[in-house]
C-alpha cells in the first residue's frame, strides 16, 4: 500500500484532516469558557489549572464523572447535537456541588464511528455553555474516531470535571436530623436517566421525534433534549448564605435511590407529592406506559432535579435565596426518625 500517512490511515477509516478542522472549528467555544486559573490554551497533552487558594483553609479536591447515556440516540433521530454537551457537563457538575465544591474545571471525552467536524463542534458548543453556566473552564477533552466501533453517524459522550472546597464547608449529612426540612428544586425535563425506557415508550422511528404534542407544548423530541438544569451557582449561592446539611441530585434511581444518599442512619426524607411540580413529560410517559407513580419515582426525577436538607429556621430564608438566583424552589417534605429512605404521602 503506498500513498502518504493520512491518506493509509483515511483508508481504514480515520480522517485526520477532518480531526483538525474538528479542533479548529472547536476553538472558540472552548476559549469562551476559560476562568482565571485556566494556563496555555489546547492543543497540549495536559490541561493545566492554576486554582486560587485564598481564603480556603484546607482545600479539598471533588471530582465528579459522568454521560449523556441513551439520551444520545434522540440526538440522532433529530439531528440536533449543540445540546446534549451541556447534559454531560450538568450531570458532572450537579454531583459534585452536592460537596459544596466549585467546580474548576471539566474535560469531555467524544467517541465517534466518523469524525464529521461540525457535529463534532455542535457538541463541543454545547459542552462550553454548560461550563459558562456552572462557573468552570473547559481546559481540554479527546475526540476519538474509532470506525467499525461505532456506526458512523454515532457517537458517545462522557465527561470529567474537578470542583475545589473547603473541608470545613462539606455538607455534614450526618447533621441531619428529626425536622430538618427538604427543599427541592425544579428540573427542565427528563434530564439524563431513564431514556432506555423513554425510548422503549414514546419512540418509534424518527418521525416520532417530529410530532407535536399539545399536553408538551412542544414536539416530542424537543422535550425529550431539552437540556439538564445546572444548579452550581444558586446551590453555592445557597450554602454561602445558610447551612445546608445535605444535598441530592435526582438523577437515574429517582428519589428512592437518590435521597437516601444524604441522610444518616436513623432518618427518613417525608416527601409531599402535592407539592412536587410533576412536569408534562413525566405524566405523558406514566400514561403511555402505563406506569404506576411509585415505579416513576424510582426511574425518574418527576420534576424536581436537585434537593437539600436545612434546619427549619432556615427553610424560607433558603427559598428566597435559591429563588433570588432563579430557582423556584419550595418546600417539598421534612425530615423523621426511623428507617433510612424515602416516604412520598
Amino acid at each position: 500500500m503506498s500513498g502518504s500517512f493520512s491518506e493509509i490511515y483515511k483508508s481504514a477509516g480515520v480522517d485526520i484532516t477532518a480531526g483538525y478542522k474538528a479542533v479548529d472549528l472547536m476553538k472558540p467555544h472552548v476559549k469562551s469558557t476559560f476562568i482565571p486559573g485556566v494556563l496555555g490554551g489546547i492543543g497540549g497533552f495536559g490541561g493545566l489549572f492554576q486554582p486560587d487558594l485564598t481564603g480556603i483553609k484546607e482545600p479539598v479536591l471533588v471530582s465528579g464523572t459522568d454521560g449523556v447515556g441513551t439520551k444520545l440516540k434522540i440526538a440522532f433521530l433529530t439531528g440536533k447535537f449543540d445540546t446534549v454537551g451541556i447534559d454531560c457537563v450538568a450531570m458532572c457538575v450537579n454531583d459534585v456541588v452536592c460537596a459544596a465544591a466549585k467546580p474548576l474545571f471539566f474535560l469531555d471525552y467524544i467517541a465517534v464511528g466518523k469524525n464529521r467536524p461540525e457535529v463534532v463542534a455542535d457538541i463541543v458548543k454545547g459542552v462550553s455553555a454548560g461550563c459558562i453556566k456552572a462557573g468552570c473552564a473547559l481546559i481540554g477533552g479527546e475526540t476519538a474516531e474509532m470506525p467499525g466501533f461505532y456506526p458512523e453517524d454515532e457517537f458517545d459522550l462522557a465527561g470529567f470535571c474537578v470542583g475545589l472546597a473547603d473541608k470545613s464547608k462539606i455538607t455534614d449529612c450526618a447533621s441531619i436530623r428529626h425536622g430538618d426540612v427538604i427543599i427541592g428544586m425544579p428540573s427542565t425535563g427528563v434530564h439524563s436517566n431513564g431514556f432506555s425506557l423513554v425510548r422503549k415508550l414514546l419512540v418509534n422511528g424518527e418521525d416520532s421525534m417530529k410530532v407535536y404534542s399539545d399536553e408538551l407544548g412542544m414536539t416530542v423530541g424537543e422535550a425529550l433534549l431539552t437540556p439538564t438544569e445546572i444548579y452550581v451557582k444558586p446551590l453555592l449561592a445557597l450554602m454561602d448564605s445558610v447551612k445546608v446539611k445535605g444535598a441530592a441530585h435526582i438523577t437515574g434511581g429517582g428519589f428512592y435511590e437518590n435521597v437516601p444518599r444524604m441522610l444518616p442512619e436513623g432518618v427518613c426524607a417525608v416527601l409531599d407529592t402535592k407539592a412536587i411540580p410533576v412536569l408534562p413529560i413525566f405524566d405523558l410517559l406514566a400514561k403511555t406506559g402505563n406506569i404506576e407513580a411509585r415505579e416513576m419515582y424510582n426511574t425518574f426525577n418527576m420534576g424536581v432535579g436537585m434537593m437539600v436538607a436545612v434546619d427549619s429556621a432556615d427553610a424560607d430564608k433558603a427559598v428566597a435565596v435559591l429563588r433570588e438566583n432563579g430557582i423556584k424552589a419550595q418546600i417539598m417534605g421534612s425530615c423523621k426518625s426511623g428507617e433510612t429512605g424515602v416516604e412520598l404521602v
